[in-house]
């Protein structure tokens, strides 16, 4: 019965001289149908190749502005038993006063940061009133490989180009209840004209039309509840088979 069950009918479940009992029949049969199936063995060997062992996941938070993406990330960074490492970003402006370096940002010269793009080494960037503003990747990197969560706040084109290069990150997009409540937010700030204001309420149409290309839709109708649900999301992504697996694969070699 259990051969039939396990679809083979050349595994030695039992050694019946040594009247060896069902449930270890069980536990040889699961245990060396998996490790003698090459079929099976190449997927698990590829699943195996996909995130590297112990390390850490790139969350990637973008959303138009007026969303709330700052006020969910500081909630979501307020919560306790977490591992989140905030991503900081490279700029050529200069420090504004008060401004810590390493930690506000990283202050590079305009050469330097064209240098890092010819090079390969930013994981996003655009330019802003003359200055440059991006993710350098070594940064990044560096806390992923200490498997630190790494958590990324930017804007949508700057998260469809970390798409490109890191396909493995989880992207949250974060979303209005409605454009009216976006609006209302983007006049409450009181920092824009209400001409300003129509450009962005028309620019967050064309970046929820984008929402299709993230991984999840958090709305953000209530703070503390979309920092539930993305906590909610980076736990779901560590049961990913893709991320547990290498600890699967080792129960197997312990057999």
């Amino acid at each position: 019965v259990i051969s039939a069950i396990a679809g083979r009918n050349d595994v030695i479940l039992c050694d019946k001289e040594n009247h060896a009992s069902i449930y270890d029949a069980c536990r040889l049969s699961y245990a060396t149908l998996i490790r003698y199936n090459h079929d099976d063995m190449e997927d698990l060997e590829a699943k195996l190749k996909e995130v590297p062992e112990n390390k850490g996941i790139l969350i990637v938070i973008s959303g138009p502005s007026g969303v709330g993406k700052g006020t969910v990330r500081q909630a979501l960074f307020n919560m306790e038993g977490h591992d989140l490492v905030y991503s900081i970003s490279m700029t050529t402006r200069n420090p504004r006063p008060g401004e810590v370096e390493g930690k506000d940002y990283y202050f590079v010269s305009r050469e330097e940061f064209q240098r890092r793009i010819d090079n390969g080494e930013m994981l996003e960037y655009a330019e802003f009133v003359n200055n440059y503003y991006g993710t350098p990747l070594d940064k990044v990197q560096s806390q992923l490989n200490s498997g630190h969560e790494v958590v990324l706040e930017i804007e949508v084109q700057g998260a469809l180009q970390v798409r490109e290069k890191m396909p493995n990150a989880v992207f949250i997009f974060i979303a209005p209840p409605s454009l009216e409540t976006l609006k209302k937010r983007l006049i409450s700030r009181g920092t824009d004209s209400l001409e300003a204001i129509k450009e962005r309420c028309e620019k967050a149409i064309n970046e929820v039309k984008l929402a299709y290309k993230y991984d999840y839709i958090v709305v953000n109708d209530e703070v503390n509840n979309a920092a539930d649900r993305i906590m909610a999301i980076i736990r779901a992504e560590h049961a990913k088979t893709e991320r547990a697996i290498h600890n699967y694969y080792k129960i197997l070699e312990d057999k």
